[in-house]
């Protein structure tokens, strides 16, 4: 099992940008791909970005593809979201999550930490 502890939410101008980390325990991070999702007050849970476990592979929603960008730091078990020229409508609730290669759901979650973009 692996504990994610998210970081890095506020308040930010649109325009602006963010830097979300998310903290993991565990000596098996790197068998783990990651990703970020975010939930929006009265919204579904919506998927954000995605990174394989070398980091060699990454994926985006529609909705951040060219602004956002997620990473990760094997070595110090950590996966960041970068979010640049954030809008109003990027402010939620952000999570992060973990799963093992082969496995069609994330199975760990983060408690979320909030961001939000003022206009």
């Amino acid at each position: 099992q692996v504990q994610l502890v998210e970081s890095g939410g506020g308040l930010v101008q649109a325009g602006g940008s963010l830097r979300l980390s998310c903290a993991a325990s565990g000596r098996t991070f790197s068998s783990y791909a990651m990703g970020w999702f975010r939930q929006a007050p009265g919204k579904e849970r919506e998927f954000v970005a995605a990174i394989s476990r070398s980091g060699g592979s990454t994926y985006y929603a529609d909705s951040v593809k060219g602004r956002f960008t997620i990473s990760r730091d094997n070595a110090e078990n950590t996966v960041y979201l970068q979010m640049n020229s954030v809008k109003p409508e990027d402010t939620a609730v952000y999570y992060c999550a973990a799963r093992r290669d082969f496995v069609y759901e994330y199975e760990f979650w983060g408690r979320g930490t909030q961001v939000t973009v003022s206009s």
